[in-house]
């Protein structure tokens, strides 16, 4: 097949042979694709495509999704179990009754000696939602630990605490529809054409349709910053400073909707009293936006019949993430702007499963929503899971980044990983690597062996990928989405739903309880669960979900197609049904540039990449465009100290050094550097390990760091093609 000029460089595109096309849905961000794999004769994936008729995107892929059909071949895939007595000895292959047996006994051991807590569970966001479900069951129901919890606190704690907060329960209120009827678009930290490509592209087309203006909220000049028709290039860390001065000024100037305040929130004197403080002048000199711009915006948003705001990392990764969830909350609750087309605070999710962990996991309390302080959904889920409701924690345990300094202090002595890779995903890198060597029993449970974490484990399970398996994602916008099963799973590795299974069996409480062994049969009881919640997903099954190509939660029994808003009747989850508005004094309490660190640090993403490339660095035709770590610096900035245009520097902070390839460039400006994530043993050897007082999401965004050219330019050269080959 032929595109193109016919005679001058034709694109040709190769048959593949494929015989079928299998639908599932993208494993990597949170936009939520409907994907096609396509199967050769010999049933090898082979092909992927998009799927024309799903609402989310449209027959569109990016880059990732395209080629995602190679995971199932790359190198590094764990066949299977392995095990060793001690973490310096070399791994042995395994049965998995035997590798299952260690993992048993070795819970059982450290909580009869040192307390149920002692041991604790960490999850991921890229697993089925039928499996969070079934993994919140054996933590909570069998094992009884309370410290569990997701990486997702990594990336998304921050929004969940904001919306719990604001609304009284976590989940975001609008939708991507909301671009085809909004009137003002502020975006705030999230940078869409790297981090969520096929979301850009609706939010371009519908801009391009209806011209609503597009104002960014971002230190660095990113590919959104220039679509944008303001940019704010605000001091990092200040975003509380201005939405605090925005609501100031469209209280002042009377384009708030007062009606809506009045009927569905509470805490309006407080709020008032504390935006009064913030007028846009005093806001400038802490935010570095001057103060007619501030008003400017304010009176752009409070103007537009409707008005919504996003948000991804950069407000979520920071010590005032929370507040910063809030105050973009307060902003769409003063404006009205909650539950109705246009109108709405919208968190961009980051894994593609983050939202079913948060419905489904029970890390941070019970399935559905339900939370471990209230006694009735105690006695409710106690009762039909058929565990003794006294089993129960009266409080959720420690979110993720205090259970490595809990590890620290020997508070806890055994770990659980499943498919997460805390070397390189957790901020101080050496402390990371000092914690793990201190427990006494790691297991990772993970698709690849070669994760860096399994340096330090005693047990390494072998977990099926992405579409080995069968089950639901649920993306950014509360749609449920189907992964039908494309290839069988690599070598001896199983669903992480057959592992959560076995273990449960082999605990007493577990043989008691019932453990579905099929993900249709799970789901079918977490439909139960859901009645007359939230989270209500009991008019759905995987024939409808695949028919509609993903549907939205809440979908009660009886309705034929889900709900695309939540709060559209301004009853909210908090007991008096009402929103709170939250007075948010600033703190400045991160760490910044001084003499002898004078650069600001900012981490992001790159479109060719997924979190620490464990995928995607694996992938030829990904890895290609992004292969090797590299830095950001203004022109300027790096003429004073003698650093040259794709040359090597090294950037120290106080807590460790990396060493990477330099791109000049005016998209950042002359006090700040800009690293991808991506790239393991470089940028979080760097970061910063303070923590959200309500979140406790760690500030990867905000951070100061020296840079000075590399020593041994030649010696950097090498190291930086080691990195390469993953």
């Amino acid at each position: 097949m032929l595109f193109g000029r016919r005679n001058k460089n034709p694109i040709r595109l190769h048959d593949k042979g494929v015989v079928e096309w299998r639908y599932t849905t993208c494993g990597y961000c949170s936009t939520g694709c409907s994907i096609e794999v396509g199967l050769d004769r010999e049933g090898r994936p082979v092909s992927a495509r998009g799927v024309g008729g799903a609402d989310v995107n449209r027959g569109k892929l990016c880059l990732k999704g395209i080629l995602e059909y190679e995971l199932f071949r790359t190198p590094g895939r764990g066949a299977h179990p392995l095990m060793r007595a001690h973490r310096t000895e070399p791994f042995r292959r395994v049965s998995w009754d035997e590798a299952l047996d260690r993992v048993a006994e070795e819970i059982k051991r450290i909580q009869a000696r040192y307390g149920r807590d002692a041991f604790a569970i960490l999850s991921t966001g890229q697993i089925m939602t039928e499996e969070f479900y079934t993994l919140g069951k054996l933590a909570r129901g069998v094992i009884g630990t309370n410290n569990y919890d997701g990486n997702t606190t990594l990336c998304m704690s921050s929004a969940v605490s904001g919306y719990k907060r604001s609304f009284g329960s976590d989940g975001p209120p609008g939708c991507y529809e909301d671009f085809e009827h909004t009137g003002c678009l502020i975006a705030v930290g999230s940078n869409l054409p790297e981090q969520h490509p096929v979301i850009y592209w609706r939010l371009r087309e519908a801009r391009e349709r209806r011209g609503f203006p597009l104002i960014v909220v971002d230190p660095r000049v990113t590919m959104l910053a220039q679509q944008a028709d303001v940019h704010l290039a605000i001091e990092p860390g200040t975003d509380v400073v201005l939405f605090n001065a925005l609501a100031h000024v469209i209280l002042k100037e009377g384009l708030a909707d007062m009606d809506y305040v009045r009927r569905h929130t509470t805490g309006f004197e407080d709020f008032a009293a504390e935006v009064e403080r913030w007028d846009p002048d005093r806001a400038a000199r802490i935010t570095g936006i001057d103060a007619d711009t501030i008003r400017h915006v304010a009176r752009t948003f409070g103007q537009a019949e409707s008005a919504m705001v996003i948000w991804t990392m950069g407000i979520n990764q920071s010590t005032h993430g929370s507040d910063g969830v809030v105050a973009i909350n307060n902003l769409c609750l003063l404006t009205g702007n909650v539950g109705k087309p246009g109108g709405s605070p919208l968190s961009i999710t980051g894994q593609c499963n983050a939202m079913g962990t948060r419905e489904w996991s029970s890390c941070s309390g019970l399935p559905g929503y339900r939370l471990l302080e209230n006694p009735e959904h105690r006695e409710e889920i106690a009762r039909f899971w058929g565990v003794d409701p006294e089993f129960f924690p009266k409080r959720r345990g420690m979110f993720m980044t205090d259970i490595f300094r809990a590890i620290e202090t020997g508070r806890v002595k055994g770990l659980w990983l499943i498919a997460t890779n805390p070397m390189t995903s957790m901020p101080n890198t050496e402390r990371i690597r000092r914690t793990l060597e201190k427990l006494e029993f790691l297991v990772v449970q993970d698709a690849y062996e070669d994760v860096e974490t399994n340096q330090y484990s005693h047990v390494y399970l072998p977990a099926a990928l992405w579409a080995e398996k069968e089950g639901v994602f649920t993306n950014t916008e509360r749609r449920v989405n189907l992964i039908r099963n494309v290839c069988p799973p690599y070598g001896e590795s199983k669903p992480d739903l057959w592992i959560f299974n076995q273990i449960a069996r082999r605990f007493e409480q577990g043989r008691r309880m019932r453990f579905p062994e099929t993900p249709r049969q799970v789901f079918e009881e977490m439909k139960q669960l859901s009645k007359g919640r939230l989270v209500d997903i009991s008019g759905m099954d995987y024939e409808k979900i695949e028919a509609q190509r993903g549907i939205q939660w809440p979908c009660p029994e009886g309705q034929e197609k889900g709900s695309p808003r939540l709060y559209t009747d301004g009853r909210f989850q908090h007991p008096d049904g009402k929103a709170r508005l939250i007075p948010l004094p600033f703190e400045d309490n991160n760490e910044r540039p001084d003499e002898e660190y004078p650069f600001w640090l900012n981490t992001g993403r790159v479109v060719e990449h997924f979190h620490t490339r464990t995928r995607t660095g694996k992938i030829g035709n990904l890895n290609r465009f992004s292969p090797t770590p590299y830095m950001e610096m203004n022109p300027d900035a790096a003429r004073e100290l003698g650093i040259e245009h794709m040359s090597y520097a090294r950037v120290t902070s106080r807590r460790g050094d990396a060493v990477v390839l330099v791109q000049l460039t005016h998209r950042v400006p002359r006090n700040m550097v800009f690293i991808p994530f991506h790239f393991h043993d470089c940028v979080n050897r760097l970061t910063l390990g303070l923590l959200d007082p309500h979140s406790r999401q760690p500030a990867y965004k905000q951070c100061a760091v020296r840079v000075e050219p590399a020593p041994d330019q030649q010696a950097a050269a090498r190291r930086n093609l080691a990195a390469r080959a993953y």
